[in-house]
């Protein structure tokens, strides 16, 4: 497989659909069964041997140099680039020009959970010649025209009315070449998108590679972040790059949990944690420091640190 040595992981989103959790924490560092969900992004890209991950910040950079004070991950490193003002995707890529260099590289969304072929995306891309080469995926969105025959990306958006072609989404991985750096204007706050579609009017080769197989988890929303959780137990799923053999734990160690209590479903209970008598936990999540009286019954909520008194409460966010 060609080698790629350098990784861009986008990182500085602002979370609103998962707010009022996300004013604590950028989402990429929320946990996964106590693991923050950005690592799962670093643990695959080490799977590849990448050598640097860059990592654009935004909102609450402070809480990723907490997480990563060393500059590095697993021996890998690591380079936060804070943005004064939010780039977006394109102005991201542009913006770490410095770090990345006149090289092929990654991007990959930080809110990402999954185990597709990365190795395929790189291998698809040296062989055809890529410009750029995305990752596609069915969700039921449809934003991407991908041609089988010709293997390219022939539309995005339906700027080219391209609805002949078969039509996916983009999986929110990606080979880049460095050409893109010319193509971008440093500061401008713009997607990348709309730089494919003109990269593609003039010429650009944009490739594809349908990823069907293996997990794919979107962490956009409080439910998608509380039925990751779900389907990690509920099937038993794990990543194959994930060397750590504890993982996923429902009761963290040093949580108190009152025999009489119950937990179920996609719950998690983590450290220093308190769970009271007869208290009930069904898909809900305790972030470290929370505290539940006894009695209490939590379905699908998430408790960031504090304390929840005693009765039912359904989809409820405690901060």
């Amino acid at each position: 497989m060609p080698k790629i040595r350098k990784a861009f992981v986008l990182g500085a989103g602002l979370g609103t659909r998962l707010r009022p959790i996300t004013n604590l924490l950028p989402k990429p560092l929320l946990p996964i069964f106590g693991k923050p969900l950005i690592t799962f992004v670093f643990d695959h890209l080490r799977q590849i041997d990448i050598e640097k991950i860059v990592v654009n910040t935004h909102h609450l950079p402070e809480k990723y140099l907490e997480a990563f004070p060393s500059n590095e991950y697993r021996g890998t490193t690591l380079k936060l680039v804070q943005e004064q003002i939010r780039l977006e995707t394109g102005g991201g890529i542009k913006n770490v020009e410095g770090e990345i260099g006149q090289e092929p590289f990654i991007v990959y969304s930080g809110d990402l959970l999954t185990d597709v072929s990365i190795g395929r995306l790189i291998e698809e891309h040296s062989l055809m010649g890529n410009d750029v080469t995305l990752a596609l995926r069915s969700t039921g969105l449809s934003k991407v025209a991908w041609d089988a025959k010709a293997r390219r990306v022939v539309d995005m958006l339906d700027a080219f009315g391209r609805s002949d072609a078969d039509q996916f989404d983009f999986a929110n991985i990606s080979i880049w070449s460095p050409v893109v750096f010319s193509r971008i204007r440093a500061g401008t706050v713009t997607s990348f998108i709309p730089i494919i579609i003109e990269w593609m009017r003039t010429g650009g080769k944009i490739g594809g590679v349908v990823l069907e197989d293996d997990q794919w988890f979107n962490i956009g929303d409080r439910e998608q972040y509380l039925n990751v959780h779900r389907r990690i137990l509920g099937d038993g799923w794990k990543p194959a790059y994930l060397d750590d053999r504890l993982w996923p734990v429902q009761i963290e160690g040093s949580a108190q949990v009152s025999p009489s209590a119950r937990i179920h479903g996609g719950s998690y209970v983590g450290t220093d944690c308190r769970v009271g008598d007869q208290a009930s936990l069904r898909d809900s999540i305790l972030l470290p420091h929370s505290s539940v009286a006894p009695g209490a019954n939590l379905e699908s909520c998430i408790v960031a640190g504090t304390s929840v008194n005693a009765g039912r409460h359904d989809h409820i966010d405690f901060v």
